[in-house]
């Protein structure tokens, strides 16, 4: 089986919903598409694989962004249609580590720093590693952790 892009898959996607009428899933996959023509242009050239997944990426933190704003705000209904567009736009993403897996890959780093390693001296060992497997929040939460439980 051929390996399609992430532009390719949108678009098929896109054209599957708006003969499904699916109005939730149209706007979300023309944001996204939009997003990424805005950083092809920006860019000036084609997006390899990697630029694409960042593009889609970034689109997820702004929901879940939205989504901590609405729900401070009291506005559930706009919280839900975010949290709709997320999960549209995570089937676009490679699947994320479990929170088990992203502790013991945390611990087996940070155990590697020195025993005087400060929390961001933690962080920037392990986002490199792991930024592009796992939530920035989990990440930083497991850190945080980690960090609590080193002697």
């Amino acid at each position: 089986m051929e390996h399609k892009s992430i532009v390719d898959r949108l678009s098929d996607d896109l054209k599957t919903a708006m003969k499904s009428r699916d109005a939730d899933r149209v706007a979300t996959l023309r944001m996204a598409i939009s997003a990424m023509n805005y950083r092809r242009i920006e860019r000036m050239s084609a997006l390899s694989d990697e630029e694409q997944e960042d593009v889609v990426r970034k689109q997820v933190k702004q929901r879940d962004d939205s989504i901590d704003e609405f729900v401070k705000g009291g506005r559930a209904d706009l919280a839900d249609k975010e949290k709709r567009e997320r999960e549209i736009l995570k089937e676009y993403l490679p699947a994320e580590m479990s929170a088990q897996q992203l502790q013991a890959e945390v611990q087996s780093i940070i155990s590697g720093l020195g025993p005087d390693a400060k929390f961001g001296d933690a962080m920037k060992a392990v986002i490199p590693a792991l930024g592009k497997r796992a939530n920035g929040k989990a990440i930083q939460e497991a850190v945080k952790a980690a960090m609590a439980a080193k002697p």
